[in-house]
């Protein structure tokens, strides 16, 4: 078991490892030169960020592949994923996205 001292000085140090990653981008007084090729290519990381927490959350459930159709999910983020398409409008696919799979879950007890 950690002592008292130990745990203080296991707080102080994941602080200032935080303080010191989530600050490495503020720092700075000038932008960091970046070639033109990594700049294009950090304009995809939130998306590739986004897909790779919420992909699995869609086609598994307990760590396992779905194996049915019978999942409100996938019809929900067909439903969500072809309203962003026709309106481009983000709080309405968030919005279609939700409905369609309480509607499933409710109506059908998927």
């Amino acid at each position: 078991m950690m002592g008292t001292w130990e745990m203080v000085l296991a707080i102080l140090g994941l602080a200032v490892i935080t303080i010191a990653t989530r600050g490495f981008f503020l720092f700075p007084d000038r932008e960091l030169p970046m070639p033109p090729w990594l700049k294009q290519g950090l304009r995809y990381a939130p998306l590739a960020a986004l897909a790779a927490v919420v992909a699995p959350e869609v086609i598994m459930t307990q760590g396992h592949l779905i194996t049915t159709f019978k999942d409100a999910r996938l019809y929900a983020t067909l439903a969500a994923t072809a309203w962003f398409f026709w309106r481009r409008d983000i709080l309405g696919t968030i919005v279609t996205g939700t409905l369609v799979m309480v509607a499933l879950r409710t109506g059908l007890g998927w």
